[in-house]
């Protein structure tokens, strides 16, 4: 599940490695080969994905580099916890994008193909501050995800449609 349209990554004062390794000192965990291999896989790519496409991408058992699935889910987690990674609920699964280092923005997903497609909107910021003013709350966050269908995949829907009324 790639994002169809990268958004520019943020500057920031360290990178995603220094960023977990000063929240792993901060719980008193150590910083493992294994952890390392997966911030660097994480982080090589701006895609939306979950655990089992992470794990695909991975090397095999008796490769080298090899992680566990079950450290590949502990770890994503901590990612999570850490403020690297933010995760959300699509169609049954967990899914995962980079946060740190990534502006603000929501989605469009393609209920057909699959594919997040993201954005970012001035005026639904401004909308939603303004909303949140008005109430007397502080916003933390938001996350929005629009359902509908793609254009690539409203293109072919319509060619199978011309050619079945032939």
């Amino acid at each position: 599940m790639s994002a169809a349209d990268s958004l520019e990554p943020l500057n920031v004062s360290s990178s995603p490695r220094e960023r977990f390794e000063e929240y792993l000192q901060s719980r008193g965990l150590r910083q493992t080969s294994q952890r390392k291999f997966l911030i660097e896989a994480v982080f090589a790519e701006h895609d939306h994905f979950d655990a089992d496409e992470l794990i695909d991408r991975l090397p095999r058992r008796g490769e080298k580099n090899y992680v566990s699935s079950a450290t590949v889910y502990r770890t994503l987690r901590e990612f999570v916890d850490a403020g690297l990674l933010k995760s959300f609920q699509l169609d049954g699964r967990t899914v995962y994008e980079l946060d740190y280092g990534y502006p603000q923005h929501d989605h469009l997903y393609c209920s057909r193909c699959r594919k997040l497609f993201e954005f970012q909107s001035r005026d639904l910021m401004e909308i939603r501050d303004r909303v949140a003013a008005e109430k007397g709350f502080r916003v933390s966050g938001h996350r929005m995800i629009i359902h509908g269908i793609c254009r690539e995949c409203g293109k072919s829907r319509r060619k199978k449609r011309k050619q079945d009324l032939v």
